[in-house]
């Protein structure tokens, strides 16, 4: 690869990471303001059906564009557009069985989250896969020929657009008569409304393309072969399957929940409309999780353009030297961020929602942000290396885990099950994604003490955290809402800087690794 094509793609890569974040940090706000205006019953209704959102999401925007983006790469310029129809073309079958699944296979599958009113819902968000397939293809496309501002820009316009319309409904709800059932249809809506603005988006970055740079005139060897659509379709049961799952790690358990939670608790003898709220204070751990995770792996994510680079060059002991301080930060952030979040959850819980109901299943749920962070960084290493089917495996094991304990966990703990069912089923994965890294790369959390330093620098900030907030308490700060919010702003300073403070005495990381992150040379000065 050139530099100049290099340059690209680590520019790229960069777009891409900055308009995940912008995605990621809008998809977990609108939902605070989102449930305090449907209360937890409407927030149940709405959370049952979005993960089946979420693999629609991931589809047009994560799996299927890398892995087009990948094919694309590889095609010869003048081939890539008959390649584009053809993999439109397998794309469109495939969007069009799942829409048909989900609309016309509503009823049962509403009856298997047992609750048949969730059904309209079901068929609401049944509509955006069929935009699954102009999306993935424009959207591979481009990221294929190292243009990812197209991609980016439809990302943030996308979310942008579906987070107002869910807003609006909500705020509809509040001055009308509707059922929470038909404010989840209707809010579930947004994901084709918000679908087809990404569409629109797309659209015009297509036509200007095929303006500048048109297709027809691009000759290309006649001893190339055109990919038959055997091959491309083997090639999408597989290795884009694979990226597909990947990347829907947290949305996948979250649709096991959908179908084991609510009916794990009418099952322990809760009525439904009780279980129809407790499912609701439960999801209540979702955004936090997610809001955790944009901070653990924001940093850390500043490594992958060199990690990609090093790949690509066959510089063995660059990307050995990368990849261990890439689990290093990643670990570092990730632990800070779970135990902070684990003593603030009482509070953070108070000010985001208005009550601490379900503080203890909210704070085990929390504990995933630690395993998801690390699970996303050695699936990073893995994917760098093309190792898909260690990750896959890893993930298939979680899924199994999560799906057998899930009920049982719940009949016998209530929502805390599920939090310890998702819990157990991350460590699973995790621990098999540990023991097929390389030696080399793994024994970089252990070597200088590293764990035991990390361990002790936990402890010691969340000890410092929950003095903090103890003593501030006294002072009868937490009586309302506001002062929960103060509270857990002030653990949140008071935290961060004793956790910088405590890693830079015990020298946790090297020079190298704080240089190498953002703000990380002004820690440093101060």
């Amino acid at each position: 690869m050139g530099n100049q094509q290099l340059k690209k793609t680590m520019n790229g890569a960069v777009i891409l990471t900055i308009a995940a974040f912008i995605a990621k940090v809008l998809s977990a706000v609108y939902r605070v303001p989102f449930q305090n205006m449907v209360g937890n019953t409407g927030f149940y209704v709405y959370q049952q059906i979005y993960p089946l959102y979420g693999l629609g999401m991931t589809l047009a925007l994560n799996g299927l564009p890398v892995f087009l983006s990948k094919i694309i790469a590889e095609t010869p310029a003048g081939l890539q557009r008959k390649v584009q129809q053809r993999l439109f073309i397998l794309l469109t079958g495939f969007s069009l069985a799942i829409f048909l699944a989900l609309y016309l296979g509503a009823n049962r599958i509403a009856d298997g989250m047992g609750d048949r009113q969730l059904s309209g819902i079901i068929q609401a968000v049944s509509w955006q896969f069929l935009l699954v397939p102009f999306l993935s293809v424009s959207r591979g496309y481009f990221q294929g020929t190292f243009q990812m501002i197209p991609t980016a820009v439809s990302q943030v316009v996308e979310q942008v657009v579906r987070v107002a319309v869910i807003l609006l409904v909500a705020y509809t709800y509040t001055t009308s008569k509707d059922s929470v059932y038909q404010m989840g249809a209707d809010a579930m809506s947004s994901a084709w409304i918000a679908g087809m603005a990404a569409t629109v988006t797309m659209v015009v970055f297509m036509v200007s393309h095929h303006k500048k740079s048109p297709f027809s005139g691009v000759m290309y060897p006649e001893s190339v072969p055109l990919p038959t659509y055997q091959t491309l379709l083997k090639r999408l049961g597989t290795e884009g399957l694979v990226l597909c799952l990947l990347s829907a790690m947290l949305i996948l358990l979250q649709l096991i929940d959908s179908f084991t939670l609510y009916n794990g608790l009418v099952q322990s003898g809760v009525t439904p409309a009780v279980a129809r709220s407790i499912k609701g204070v439960y999801d209540r751990g979702q955004p936090l999780v997610q809001l955790g995770m944009v901070v653990a792996t924001a940093f850390s994510s500043s490594l992958l353009p060199t990690l990609t680079t090093s790949v690509i060059e066959r510089k063995t002991n660059d990307f050995n030297h990368i990849a261990k301080s890439f689990l290093r930060i990643t670990t570092t952030i990730a632990a800070a961020a779970t135990i902070g979040m684990i003593v603030l959850t009482p509070y953070l819980n108070h000010t985001l929602f208005g009550d601490k109901e379900g503080d203890v299943t909210i704070a085990i749920y929390v504990v995933s942000v630690f395993e998801a962070s690390l699970i996303g960084a050695v699936n990073a290493i893995f994917q760098s290396r093309n190792q898909h089917r260690l990750a896959f495996v890893g993930l298939l094991l979680g899924l199994v885990v999560k799906s057998i304990l899930n009920t049982p966990l719940v009949v016998l703990l209530g929502t805390a099950g599920s939090s310890l069912g998702t819990v157990l089923a991350l460590l699973s994965t995790l621990a098999f994604s540990w023991w097929k890294l390389t030696d080399p790369i793994k024994i970089a959390v252990f070597a200088k003490g590293f764990g035991w330093k990390l361990a002790a620098s936990s402890f010691i900030m969340g000890a410092t955290v929950l003095a903090t907030v103890s003593l501030l308490s006294l002072t009868s700060l937490d009586a309302g809402r506001l002062g929960s919010f103060v509270l857990a702003l002030a653990g949140v300073a008071v935290g961060a800087a004793v956790f910088v403070k405590i890693i830079i005495s015990f020298k946790l990381l090297t020079l190298r690794e704080w240089l190498s992150l953002p703000f990380g040379k002004r820690v440093l000065r101060k």
